[in-house]
């Protein structure tokens, strides 16, 4: 049976849970809900769990999720939306802080930081990424709460350091909006693909990562 002291839980979750920021406390059995819906929605997607499997793994009647949330999109959007509101913004601009405030002699040592940094996060959180990746095109509400509470304070640091770098002359005049959409473009693609992909065993990530890195600098060296 979850509990909300289990050791599993990732660093995310045991915030949420907590409800340390003076929201109404969770009762056992709501943390037992969403703690199983968080591991049903990452091992299934959300559209693969039904309420009456997460009732089942969580122990409790399935009318007794349906007491606290109306809907399964209530359930999953009560786990996401403060999960990037209260959470994540401040995990990603917590544990992203020191990235950004370091200097850097290249673009590329800043490169390398950031794929370290965020990779780091990702193996920690891996069940928050999971549902995020997977709901996040489907939606829209989701789009705006990631829009509004991460991106925007994520792209203001970003621009940062950016303007240094073409300030020294170490990147192509473009937007700094530009050079950062293409460089996580590709470092996105590059941590999907290492999280998802199946096959582990041909999967080289050291040289994957360095691919990654040379063809983002190919393209924003001067």
């Amino acid at each position: 049976m979850l509990r909300e002291n289990d050791e599993q839980l990732e660093p995310w979750m045991r915030e949420l849970l907590a409800q340390e920021d003076g929201a109404p406390r969770m009762t056992e059995k709501q943390s037992r809900i969403i703690a199983a819906a968080v591991e049903l929605f990452a091992e299934k997607g959300y559209s693969g769990s039904s309420t009456s499997e997460i009732a089942q793994r969580a122990g409790v009647a399935e009318g007794t999720i349906f007491r606290h949330y109306k809907t399964k999109k209530d359930l999953l959007f009560s786990i996401v939306t403060p999960a990037m509101v209260r959470i994540m913004a401040p995990f990603v601009l917590r544990e992203f802080g020191d990235v950004l405030k370091t200097e850097y002699a290249s673009y590329e040592q800043f490169l390398r930081a950031m794929i370290e940094n965020r990779i780091a996060f990702l193996n920690k959180n891996r069940r928050l990424f999971k549902i995020i990746v997977q709901e996040f095109p489907f939606q829209p509400d989701l789009q705006e709460q990631f829009k509004k509470y991460v991106l925007s304070h994520v792209i203001e640091r970003l621009k940062l350091v950016i303007d240094k770098f073409k300030a020294d002359g170490l990147l192509i005049d473009l937007p700094s909006t530009t050079v950062i959409r293409l460089s996580v473009s590709a470092v996105m693609g590059y941590v999907l693909a290492r999280t998802f992909i199946q096959d582990q065993s041909e999967w080289d990530d050291e040289a994957e990562r360095e691919a990654t890195i040379a063809f983002i600098m190919r393209g924003l060296t001067p």
